[in-house]
């Protein structure tokens, strides 16, 4: 396709001709991200605008008060500490980025005043830097103004490694951070940097206000009263937070939008399970949105037959999926179970790898738990499309479990375990509370069973096994059993920092107050080098064809066992409209324009 050929796409999505989906997926075909497809007519002056239903509110407020369901509830509400999606989408309803990744992985400005391009200038062609101009007159909810200085404190705050910030990967390879004016920063990477929309951007790039965390920098960081009561720029201002169970914020008056938001009261309603949130929105109507509906597919279709409520889904890259520990969590060292310098005392052997990959049924958890909700997969990295490896089969099968184990070594007792060197297969085995889950665990623990492992099925509050809390010893990112399993994603149409979780300097331990990203401890240095050598690969092949080997490392080694590749599914009142549920971003990337119609 030539640059005539682009023009003509270009005219034909400004007159309605082409979607701007459809226009973004041939240029994916020609080898460009989503994102710079979206900048491509971002600079033509070809704008992303909201679906249109017929209406759009004319004023601000009027609408009453927002119900939302998230039953996984926060239990903080600072976007640097933001260990898991509940806490960022908790922090979302106060807090903005400078930009949202739409239901096409497209930038939308939010406290941007335009998406940089090449086009415009504010991407530079050798991918070193790139500039940002805010936009004017926004003020944070006590009154001062956003400016680039809180910008730069963004970025020295998660930087500094003693702030100990899950969002450390995403600045740390900022060189430096540039006040250009008031309402305009220049990013300096220290080398071209492909994923130059991470910073700044979406769930991990929420700002927060210098004026008032200034004075908690590094050490200090969890101290800060604001990590509590959040002054932001959002469309809601904070009223009250009871962690792991209610967020509530009023309208802000002052809002940078015109006529938005809609909704004078928000209420964000924590606890339960996920198949009781959907029936709340569903087949009550009692709430207008529940989030993150892992709920068997039949019992949905169900509850949508009640007339109040529909799901809706999107596509991203989450994944399903097994964790395999590398370290000793039974062994303490220096205070710390899970601790690196440990060795795991038989998941370090490949053969038990081996057959733990063969005996997660992914066909049956597919078709019998998630249907239209998700497909099996043997990878971790689903999506975008250009990033998936075409190499990677998954197959289940005890009888050749039974033959790898029976090859190493591995002897069945009397009781029909396996044991070698007086070490026996038995595995704790954890996740979150959710039916789907514990599901999960019956069909693994009974295919393991007949292959001589023995299983222990550990279940876990959600609001605990996610948790920030660093005193908390049963979350995800400590990690303390043989095996877990839980959903992730990239969050962003870039697999860059997504993909860090398996890299050396993100590994969880007690020094970082287990706030990296690498749960599963392991280590590998040709991985490390795949995954730097990609954070500056401008091409955009080759830097494709990096992530896949990473992808294909993990499954080969049996890193990690990917199950099901998840949709985003919410459930949404049929009178609530404007959400445009994104598979690339928070659930509330668009809170801002939500409304309800009568």
């Amino acid at each position: 396709m030539d640059e005539r050929e682009i023009h003509a796409l270009i005219a034909d999505v400004r007159g309605g001709r082409l979607s701007r989906r459809a226009f973004t997926q041939a240029m994916v075909g020609l080898g460009l991200t989503a994102p710079l497809a979206a900048q491509i007519l971002g600079a033509a002056g070809v704008a992303a605008q909201p679906k249109a239903d017929g209406f759009t509110p004319t004023r601000r407020g009027g609408g009453g008060q927002l119900k939302v369901l998230w039953w996984q509830a926060p239990t903080l509400l600072n976007p640097h500490f933001a260990v898991g999606t509940k806490d960022q989408d908790g922090s979302r309803v106060f807090y903005e980025p400078l930009a949202a990744f739409d239901p096409e992985g497209n930038l939308f400005p939010i406290l941007a005043q335009e998406i940089p391009t090449l086009e415009n200038g504010g991407v530079a062609r050798d991918g070193k830097s790139v500039t940002w101009k805010l936009k004017r007159g926004v003020s944070w909810h006590d009154g001062k103004p956003f400016t680039a200085d809180d910008l730069v404190f963004n970025w020295e705050y998660a930087a500094d490694p003693a702030t100990a910030a899950i969002t450390n990967t995403t600045y740390r390879d900022i060189e430096r951070v540039e006040k250009l004016d008031s309402h305009a920063v220049r990013l300096v990477f220290k080398s071209p940097t492909p994923f130059w929309f991470d910073a700044f951007c979406a769930a991990r790039g929420m700002i927060i206000p210098k004026h008032l965390f200034d004075a908690y920098r590094g050490a200090k960081s969890r101290e800060a009263p604001t990590n509590l009561k959040p002054v932001g720029t959002g469309p809601y201002r904070f009223v009250d937070f009871k962690p792991g169970d209610l967020v509530r914020g009023e309208i802000n008056p002052g809002y940078h939008v015109a006529n938005r938001p809609f909704f004078d009261q928000f209420e964000m309603k924590g606890g339960g399970d996920a198949a009781s949130a959907a029936r709340a929105v569903l087949q009550t109507g009692e709430f207008d949105f529940a989030w993150n509906l892992q709920v068997a597919d039949d019992i949905l279709k169900r509850l949508e037959q009640g007339g109040k409520g529909h799901i809706e889904i999107a596509t991203g890259g989450g994944i399903e999926h097994l964790q395999l520990n590398n370290t000793d969590p039974w062994k303490e060292v220096d205070g710390e179970r899970s601790s690196i310098k440990t060795t795991h005392p038989f998941l370090t052997d490949p053969a038990v790898r081996s057959a733990l990959n063969v005996l997660v049924d992914r066909g049956a958890i597919h078709e019998e738990l998630y249907g239209r909700l998700g497909q099996a997969t043997p990878n971790f990295l689903n999506g975008p499309a250009r990033f998936r490896s075409p190499n990677m089969r998954w197959e289940f099968s005890v009888d050749k479990a039974n033959q790898i184990l029976e090859a190493a070594g591995w002897k069945r007792g009397a009781d029909g375990v396996r044991a070698k060197d007086g070490k026996r297969l038995k595995v704790v085995f954890q996740t979150s509370i959710n039916p789907e889950r514990q599901k999960t665990q019956t069909i693994v623990k009974q295919a393991c069973g007949k292959a001589g492992i023995e299983v222990e099925l550990k279940s876990i509050v959600s609001s605990v096994f996610f948790s920030s809390d660093v005193a908390n010893p049963d979350t995800f990112t400590k990690f303390y059993s043989d095996v877990q399993m839980y959903n992730v994603g990239p969050g962003a149409p870039d697999p860059q920092t997504f993909m860090s979780n398996f890299t050396s300097p993100e590994i969880c331990s007690k020094e970082n107050k287990w706030a990296r990203r690498n749960t599963t401890r392991w280590r590998n240095d040709e991985y490390d080098r795949l995954w730097k050598a990609a954070e500056s690969e401008m091409d955009p092949v080759k830097r494709a064809a990096l992530f896949i080997r990473m992808n294909d490392m993990l499954t080969q080694n049996v890193v990690v066992i990917p199950i099901v590749w998840r949709n985003s599914v919410a459930g949404v009142s049929n009178r609530l409209k404007g959400n445009d549920l994104s598979g690339w971003d928070s659930y509330l990337w668009r809170l801002a324009y939500w409304y309800r119609q009568s």
